[in-house]
């Protein structure tokens, strides 16, 4: 009962770990990073989007860009269109063109009115609101203001904004495609160039997703430096061909490291990308209709606890292997279900799932272990009551016993010993002295059968058994049992003086040995079983001992054959055994050779 009490706890704790790791987010960071490895995959770039990078190049030639008259613009979107038959589709200028310059200002705002394809961005200003919600203060992020074109740009191009989110941990991996600003809706630049775009090819925009803030993820297709770029000089020289720009969207932004709009991106690794690059990204997903928002944190944990509780329950039933094998297969599926979610439009945490089965997996291992430890000691102290305690420190230092349940055939010799005359003496003495001799004698048969790494088998009575070579292997058994039978025999002379001079009565021994093949192991039913040996060898052994006389040790021609060399012994001859058929010859110990 305590058992599945603690059963049931543990499956409940794994469950609320799941679930407040999944709502909390606790290792939001770390979630951060298995997130990134596995949604940021790069899945190939559009051929159609193009940028043309204000890098180092341009900047030697043409000098620092702060210093550029706007009349270089104006030149690359005449470059550009100088051909009708191959202009681009859309043409984005990710650059703030704030304020007046010079004349250059009005060739630029001409150029842009000519083209009739481009977009250019503003900059939104963020403040603080601190608002209050019961008694807790909310800090939230409103724009306070925007940084917009000159007006005759304004005028006559589309404007969106340029800002991009950054997590935590300063990755942008999120964006708000509009801002609320006083009473109108601010777009992102990326946003306003796709319904250009969808204007242009005559398709309906597709809805993008987002959360309960206003943010969408972006799913990446390139990481930095894949999307196919020119020097801004290079086309401006004439040294590129326009016409491949033909029907492409071109994004004009910074390329160059010191220009304040390079970011850290899930799928840069330790590079980092240009703004225009985002940019890049973002209208993809927008074209691909790719991009996806954190699905709810409580079903989700709900689910993955319930999940996980079955689990734990497994790994609790089941053997190590069998449930490294459900650990493997149920994190394995649940990170190829998070992926195909995500790329449906669904993101959810990846780590806190894994992370608490891995948990449950390895206390499991460390619970199996202590029980196994604990059921070792309890089957080694029950070994104590039986077998030699020698073998029992010898097993514990090891670690290494095996009984097979059911029953082996082993090779064993098989002791058993009577007291002589116990009955006559049981009649003439009080219960309490039949006792008190009884476990004098039990106690000496006890002590020889362990001092030589004999194994007690049972008491019937006032007759002993043991078995040397089971339920552990024991070199030189058939010896030992010679040995521990003398011993007997031996101690029972002392034994008799001593009883003699107690109660005025005495005991002596009769000792059978046998050796040869016999079934071990538990023999019974399912809720009474003992650990014995059975078969002939067992019988031969236990008609050696009735025929034995008050201190003889007989043994069968078996056992003789084994250790005729280190004993002396008087031959008996055939006798006859009850049970068999034909006699045994049996022999005498009279001495051992140690």
């Amino acid at each position: 009962m305590k058992n599945k009490i603690a059963l049931i706890i543990e499956t409940i704790v794994v469950g609320l770990l799941v679930f407040f790791l999944t709502v909390s987010r606790f290792l939001s960071s770390f979630d951060f990073i298995f997130r990134d490895r596995l949604y940021q995959i790069p899945r190939g770039i559009d051929s159609k989007i193009k940028i043309i990078g204000i890098d180092e190049k341009t900047m030697e030639e043409l000098g620092p860009m702060q210093t550029w008259s706007r009349d270089y613009y104006a030149q690359l979107l005449d470059k550009l269109n100088e051909n009708n038959d191959a202009k681009p589709a859309l043409v984005g200028f990710d650059i703030i063109f704030g304020g007046t310059v010079d004349e250059g200002d009005e060739n630029f705002a001409e150029a842009v009115k000519n083209s009739g394809n481009v977009v250019v961005v503003n900059h939104l200003i963020y403040g603080k609101t601190i608002t209050k919600s019961g008694n807790s203060l909310i800090v939230e992020q409103e724009v306070d203001g925007t940084e917009e074109p000159y007006d005759s740009l304004k005028s006559v191009c589309r404007v969106g904004f340029s800002n991009v989110a950054q997590d935590t941990d300063g990755v942008v991996r999120r964006i708000i495609p509009v801002e609320k600003y006083q009473s109108s809706e601010e777009k992102m630049f990326s946003s306003v160039i796709y319904e250009a775009y969808c204007e242009i090819n005559g398709i309906e925009p597709k809805t993008v997703p987002t959360d309960r803030f206003g943010r969408t993820i972006i799913n990446y297709s390139g990481r930095p430096g894949d999307y196919e770029y020119v020097s801004m000089v290079d086309v401006l020289e004439g040294r590129i061909d326009t016409r491949t720009f033909k029907n492409s969207i071109i994004l004009v932004g910074a390329y160059a490291p010191g220009m304040q709009d390079s970011f850290t991106v899930p799928n840069g690794r330790s590079q980092q990308m240009y703004g225009v690059e985002i940019h890049a990204n973002i209208l993809q997903s927008y074209i691909q209709g790719r991009f996806s928002i954190d699905g709810n944190p409580y079903i989700y944990g709900l689910i993955t606890a319930l999940i996980a509780m079955l689990l734990h329950l497994f790994f609790r039933k089941l053997k190590p292997w069998q449930s490294l094998i459900i650990l493997i297969v149920s994190v394995a599926a649940q990170i190829s279900l998070m992926v195909v979610l995500n790329n449906h439009g669904h993101s959810f945490s990846i780590i806190y799932f894994p992370l608490v089965l891995v948990i449950a997996y390895v206390y499991s291992l460390a619970i199996g272990y202590l029980l196994e430890l604990a059921r070792k000691r309890k089957v080694l102290n029950a070994f104590r009551k039986y077998v030699a305690p020698q073998i029992v420190e010898e097993i514990s230092k090891k670690g290494d016993f095996q009984i097979s349940l059911g029953g082996e055939n082993r090779d064993i010799a098989v002791l058993f010993v009577d007291i002589r005359g116990f009955t006559t003496m049981s009649e003439a003495l009080e219960p309490e002295q039949v006792v008190a001799i009884l476990n004098e004698y039990l106690a000496l048969t006890t002590k020889s059968i362990f001092d030589n790494y004999g194994t007690l088998d049972k008491f019937v009575g006032d007759a002993t058994m043991a078995v040397f070579n089971s339920p552990f292997d024991l070199p030189d058994y058939e010896f030992k049992a010679v040995c521990a039978a003398m011993d007997i025999v031996n101690g029972g002379r002392e034994l008799e003086k001593t009883l003699l001079e107690k109660y005025g009565k005495s005991v002596g021994f009769g000792v059978g040995v046998n050796v040869g093949p016999a079934v071990v192991g538990n023999i019974g039913c399912e809720f009474r079983m003992d650990f014995t040996a059975i078969g002939d060898t067992v019988n031969t052994a236990a008609r050696l001992e009735a025929n034995a006389k008050k201190g003889q040790v007989l043994i069968s021609d078996v056992l003789y054959e084994r250790v005729k060399d280190r004993i002396e012994v008087n031959e008996i001859g055939e006798i006859p055994l009850k049970g068999k058929s034909k006699g045994v010859f049996v022999y005498e110990v009279t001495e051992v050779h140690r």
